[in-house]
């Protein structure tokens, strides 16, 4: 399975790709200086390229929809020590595991290890139980609640752009 970070790369690659071979196709145009006279002149693009542009853009438009409606979170459940239901989530590049399952009823304690130097990543909110809490870069940052009912509790940086959930049975 490809990690976020693989993703992200060959995202930069074929950007970076598709960017050089418009770029070379623009280059190769013929100069002619009528445009000076305030005349649009057309520019002929080559049949690969434009399939090329075209067949990129609908493979991110595809993964994109994979990202965010298809690809399912791994969820993990919590261990019970002495009561108290713990789980550490790494806070690297988004939170792992994004999707957290306890029991309902009794006291849980989330340990966040933050990796990530990003800004983002320096608070977490819960907000169904009042929770916002600084997460300082390389350490471990413990955080205790109790879910009273069964439900889903959303968990997020101070963005809101990275999200997990806490599933509570």
């Amino acid at each position: 399975m490809l990690n976020k970070r693989q993703i992200l790369g060959s995202l930069a690659s074929a950007g970076l790709l598709l960017g050089t071979v418009s770029g070379v196709a623009a280059t190769e145009m013929p100069t002619d200086h009528s445009a000076s006279r305030g005349e649009f002149e057309r520019i002929e693009q080559p049949l690969e390229a434009k399939l090329g542009v075209g067949a990129g853009g609908l493979f991110l438009i595809g993964l994109e929809l994979w990202w965010f409606l298809l690809s399912k979170p791994k969820a993990k459940q919590s261990s019970l020590e002495q009561g108290i239901q713990k789980l550490t989530v790494q806070v690297d590049g988004g939170y792992e595991p994004s999707q957290v399952v306890v029991k309902a009823g009794q006291p849980v304690q989330l340990n966040f290890f933050r990796r990530d130097p990003s800004s983002c990543l320096e608070k977490v909110l819960i907000p169904d139980f009042r929770i916002a809490a600084d997460l300082p870069l390389n350490q471990e940052t413990a955080i205790e609640f109790t879910p009273d009912k069964p439900g889903e509790y959303a968990f997020t940086c101070g963005m809101n752009m990275f999200r997990g959930v806490i599933r509570a049975e």
